[in-house]
């Protein structure tokens, strides 16, 4: 019996100071519960929506030269993003919900707690009481045997129910402290996509601005535009072969014994979920499209306004809008990371960047947003990997990696590899 009594003592003692874990069982109220699943099912039916508009975009991407086509294009992209952007808000809705329904229950399973904790005190003070005396003085003080195991047995219901009492106030701890975390990480959560939507209203508003930049430079006739493809094709043409003369030189200089062993993982696929369209090298689009009939990297697919992250731990060493230079004739918007492996890579043709020269990222870190600026047909992420022991020094007026163009100005350039040879390639 003594025994027990320490045994008990030590877990209650334990309990109360917090050295068990902590946990709560409180359910979300009605009424929260119902609005929650209402943005569910908004967010479930906009992303139907979205995925739909986004086929026919992709069906249509690229097939026209037309002025009423591009401008329909847009349109299109416009509808989207602003589908996107209900997305964001809907979701910000959604967590600030469950970050309210997770407080509730926190707060009223923090008041079980105590109240657990009440009565576990309570039958630990009976308990101690009837325990302060030995078998003998309880027998010699009743008046019958069947008395006298009746108190026996009293104090043996005490301490089996003490021990359910504190297993319980245990799962109670238990299950608050998952709570808690679940509370954080919906905080982290809203952060999170209170920054994408603010990103996305930017691109927004970006592409209604690009939209009406065409219209008046074409004065919305389709005979100044067909001059101006035709204008820009010759624009691309000569920025391909400057591009491919000066990389071809750089690839020579590319040091096996300097960069990681091929494998995939080496690099993480830079959108999720996106999908490959073109590949690295001499490919059919660039036999067809590129003066230089190659290809320096891998081409992604998804939707404008795609989230696009780092490809591994790294500096970013150049960021830059060629559309300044060379509209719609090369990288567009883009992103340089040198990495520790002695790989560099670039992402252009960005609708937006979230980075600067200078910013540490880590391995997935958001760095930007998929479009179409620069060179590029449809929304895609134009994905190269340099061997970082071609870039050339910085200087003034000209980032690590950067060398001058004779028709876009300063250029991001190096020794291109295959990035298959270190990418995992989603099925």
């Amino acid at each position: 019996m003594k025994r027990n009594k320490r045994f008990v003592f030590l877990f209650l003692f334990a309990v109360v100071f917090g050295m068990f874990p902590s946990g709560v069982f409180g359910q979300a109220s009605t009424e929260l519960r119902k609005l929650i699943d209402e943005k569910a099912s908004a967010l479930k039916e906009l992303e139907t929506q979205r995925k739909e508009l986004q086929k026919q975009l992709d069906a249509v991407s690229g097939t026209s030269n037309k002025l009423s086509g591009e401008i329909q294009y847009m349109n299109s992209t416009i509808n989207q993003l602003n589908m996107l952007v209900r997305s964001n808000e809907l979701t910000v809705e959604k967590l600030n919900l469950e970050i309210t329904s997770l407080r509730d229950e926190i707060n009223e399973t923090e008041e079980n707690i105590a109240n657990k904790k009440q009565a576990v005190a309570k039958l630990f003070s009976e308990l101690q009481q009837k325990d302060s005396e030995n078998f003998l003085v309880i027998f010699l003080r009743n008046r019958s045997l069947a008395e006298a195991v009746g108190e026996v047995q009293t104090i043996s219901n005490l301490n089996n129910s003490l021990l359910v009492r504190l297993r319980e106030l245990t799962e109670l701890q238990s299950a608050l402290n998952e709570k808690v975390n679940e509370q954080k990480n919906k905080k982290q959560s809203k952060e999170v996509e209170s920054v994408s939507l603010k990103d996305r209203q930017y691109i927004l508003q970006d592409q209604k601005k690009e939209k009406q930049t065409l219209l008046s430079q074409t004065k919305n006739q389709e005979k100044v535009y067909e001059n101006q493809i035709d204008e820009l094709k010759k624009l691309q043409d000569e920025i391909s072969s400057d591009i491919e003369e000066i990389e071809n030189e750089l690839r020579k200089s590319i040091d096996p014994n300097l960069l990681p062993l091929s494998r995939p993982g080496v690099l993480l696929w830079p959108v999720p979920e996106g999908r490959l369209t073109q590949a690295y090298g001499r490919t059919s689009f660039a036999a067809k499209n590129y003066k230089s009939q190659y290809h320096n990297g891998l081409d992604l697919g998804r939707f404008l306004g795609a989230e696009i992250v780092a490809a591994e731990d790294g500096k970013v060493i150049n960021v830059g809008n060629q559309d300044n230079y060379c509209r719609r004739a090369a990288y567009g918007k883009f992103v340089v990371i040198k990495h520790n492996n002695g790989l560099t890579t670039l992402y252009g043709h960005m609708s937006r960047y979230i980075v600067s020269i200078g910013t540490t990222v880590k391995r997935g870190d958001v760095i930007g947003y998929m479009g179409r600026t620069g060179w590029a047909t449809g929304p895609h992420l134009h994905f190269t990997v340099f061997a970082s022991n071609t870039l050339t020094p910085a200087r003034a007026g000209f980032p690590e990696g950067t060398q001058a163009s004779r028709a876009c100005g300063p250029m991001p350039v190096g020794g291109d590899m295959d990035p298959t040879k270190y990418l995992e390639i989603p099925s």
